[in-house]
């Protein structure tokens, strides 16, 4: 069953807390004398409790957005809130607190350390969060209770996913970012760490943004944004959101 999209974006009535804003944001960089434009002036809202995807060509300038919202990058010029608190000047110092108390990061490749279990990588989080929850705890969320003493290299590549997600979790974040969570992975594990975020999202109410070049997985988000030449090109709203388990790759 195709889900119905609707251009557009949230309504004003019935829109949740806005977590992430942006005003007219460009990040630059420059090359001896050429500049190449990663975001080319981008307007964005982002809401509590949300599942968006965000869509486009490889260089259309999502991960760019994806660092500067949670604190990895500055933009060159405009200005970028979270909540009530605008992060566009904030310090290197400001912007750690900020990651550590607020922002849970996912990648493609796991960045487990591989002399550490999946319980100790986990841990490395719950030693330096403000209110986590215990690691075992994160790792069951994410179905790896009884893999939890096992190192990266006894796990496969879609476990060592789910303890980066277990990783991103456990520090009980308000904001999931997610870059090319199901690159490295097949279809069938791919589905499994899609569920997995889902029921985060679910679960927790987490505002989770990821990026994909796989163009079947908008179907499960609730909004849908596609980037094109460092721009926002189009934005669409599921009305209704597809299982993982239902996806066609």
């Amino acid at each position: 069953m195709d889900s119905a999209l609707i251009k557009g974006d949230v309504g004003a009535q019935d829109a949740p807390k806005v977590i992430f804003r942006t005003e007219q944001i460009t990040k630059v960089y420059q090359t001896a004398e050429v500049k190449v434009f990663a975001l080319a002036g981008v307007d964005l809202a982002l809401y509590e409790g949300e599942l968006t995807v965000l869509l486009g060509p490889s260089g259309s300038g999502k991960s760019t957005l994806l660092n500067i919202l949670g604190g990895l990058d500055h933009a060159t010029d405009g200005r970028v809130w979270f909540g009530d608190t605008e992060l566009t000047h904030m310090s290197e110092s400001g912007l750690t607190k900020y990651r550590r108390d607020h922002v849970g990061f996912v990648f493609q490749f796991y960045n487990l350390v591989p002399s550490l279990t999946a319980r100790e990588n986990v841990q490395l989080v719950t030693d330096v969060a403000p209110d986590p929850m215990p690691a075992q705890e994160a790792l069951t969320l994410v179905g790896l209770e009884k893999r939890m003493n096992h190192f990266p290299s006894e796990l496969s590549g879609g476990e060592q996913q789910r303890v980066a997600i277990a990783r991103a979790i456990a520090k009980r974040p308000q904001i999931l970012l997610c870059d090319e969570p199901t690159g490295a992975l097949d279809s069938t594990t791919g589905v499994q760490v899609l569920e997995v975020l889902r029921d985060i999202n679910e679960r927790f109410g987490t505002t989770t943004v990821v990026i994909t070049h796989n163009a079947e997985i908008q179907r499960m988000a609730h909004r849908v944004i596609f980037f094109q030449d460092g721009k926002i090109s189009e934005t669409k709203i599921n009305a209704q959101q597809l299982a993982p388990s239902e996806i066609v790759w």
